[in-house]
Formats: C-alpha cells, sequence, structure tokens
C-alpha cells in the first residue's frame, strides 16, 4: 500500500508540475493580441485556430453555466453532510476523516480559483456583458471536474448498493465529459484554458485520492 500511495503521490505531483510549466509557458510562448480589445494571449496560433474551428455558441455557454450549478448542490450536500456529523457526534474531529479532507480539497480549489482572479493569464476570447474576464484556467472545467471525480468517490463510500452506486457513478462521469467536451464548444475559452482547468484538476484530485488511500490504509491497521 505504501508503494501504491507513493506511486500516486508522484502522479498528482507530476500533474501539478505540469500545469505550473504550462501555465509559465503560456505566459512566454507565442503570445499575441488576438482577443478582444486587443488583450495578449500565449499559445496564439493554436488558440485562434481552434477558436476559430469552433465558433462561439452561445446556448451551449448558458447550458455549461447553469449545469454547474449540479456540481455546487453536489459540494453543498457534502459540507452539509459534515455539519450534520459535527453536531450529531458533538466533536469536528469525529467527522469522517474523508469528509474534513473532502472540505479542505474543496478550499484549495476555491483559493485557485480566486489566485487566477486576481493573478490573471488569459482573457476570454469574448466579452462578457462588455467586459474582459478572466479565462485561464477554465473555471468551470476545474469546477467539475474536481467536485464530480471526488463526489463519485464519496458515493463508492456512501451507496452501498453496487448497481445504484454505479448508475450514479456512471452519470457522474458522463456529466463531467460533457461538461468539458461542451465549455471547450461553446467558444468561451481559449482551448488551452481548457487544458489548464483539466492539469489542474487532475493534479488535485489525485492528491485527494492519495490522501484518501492513506486514511483507508490507516484503518485497516487499527
Amino acid at each position: 500500500m505504501k508503494t501504491k500511495n507513493t506511486k500516486n503521490f508522484i502522479i498528482s505531483t507530476s500533474y501539478l508540475i505540469a500545469f505550473v510549466l504550462f501555465s509559465l509557458m503560456i505566459t512566454f510562448i507565442d503570445v499575441k493580441p488576438i482577443g478582444p480589445e486587443e488583450s495578449f494571449v500565449g499559445f496564439a496560433t493554436l488558440n485562434g485556430w481552434m477558436h476559430n474551428l469552433f465558433g462561439i455558441n452561445r446556448t451551449l455557454y448558458n447550458i455549461t453555466d447553469w449545469a454547474s450549478i449540479l456540481a455546487v448542490f453536489i459540494a453543498l450536500g457534502f459540507a452539509i453532510l459534515g455539519l450534520c456529523q459535527w453536531i450529531k457526534r458533538r466533536s469536528l474531529f469525529k467527522v469522517d476523516r474523508s469528509i474534513l479532507l473532502l472540505g479542505g480539497f474543496y478550499s484549495i480549489v476555491f483559493t485557485a480559483y480566486l489566485f487566477f482572479e486576481f493573478f490573471i493569464v488569459n482573457y476570454r476570447p469574448i466579452l462578457i456583458d462588455g467586459f474582459l474576464e478572466a479565462s485561464y484556467p477554465s473555471s468551470t472545467t476545474m469546477l467539475v471536474m474536481c467536485i464530480m471525480p471526488t463526489a463519485m468517490m464519496q458515493f463508492s463510500r456512501l451507496i452501498i448498493n453496487n448497481k445504484a452506486r454505479n448508475i450514479v457513478n456512471t452519470i457522474c462521469g458522463i456529466f463531467t465529459g460533457l461538461m468539458v467536451i461542451g465549455r471547450l464548444l461553446s467558444g468561451v475559452h481559449w482551448f488551452t484554458d481548457i487544458l489548464g482547468g483539466v492539469l489542474l484538476s487532475a493534479g488535485l484530485v489525485m492528491f485527494y485520492f492519495t490522501m484518501n488511500e492513506q486514511i483507508d490504509s490507516k484503518k485497516h491497521k487499527q
């Protein structure tokens, strides 16, 4: 188990390092003013080509925007579960460690979102209500790809019935894939925004998975 956890930690760290390096590359490589109001964009040739290929689909933009609320409600549900356990067990330290870890994970995701709202790498390829908005990494992609996979891990713990668990997790997986694809095809993000969101989410989720595996291994030893 120790070797497996070490391998998982290396994988999660690799994803996060790849995200950092990719972010730096976007800042310096092929930076041109191809965005609205001549905003500068890294990997301009690739991003411009992809944007022209898919165009802008406002319907998909609105659908993915509203659908992302489902992920928020799922995160809120786990927060309420943790709060109920806290109240019932009368101690924060008696809340399931996996739920506490999930709360910490959500905090990290939110911090990452705020960081890139202030330290802007790219602006969106379109104006939103007449204004430039931060675009990297895609916040919707990051939100869905962080919340849904970790929710699937929790559902695997909480849903006893195998058939019900498989159905729920399959729906979550399909929803995640459709949201990422829909966000790309909507044209409200550059291609590198989506890719950056995928890399960051993969690293964070893998780190959460690794920590959960450590919790499980400690339980088995007790």
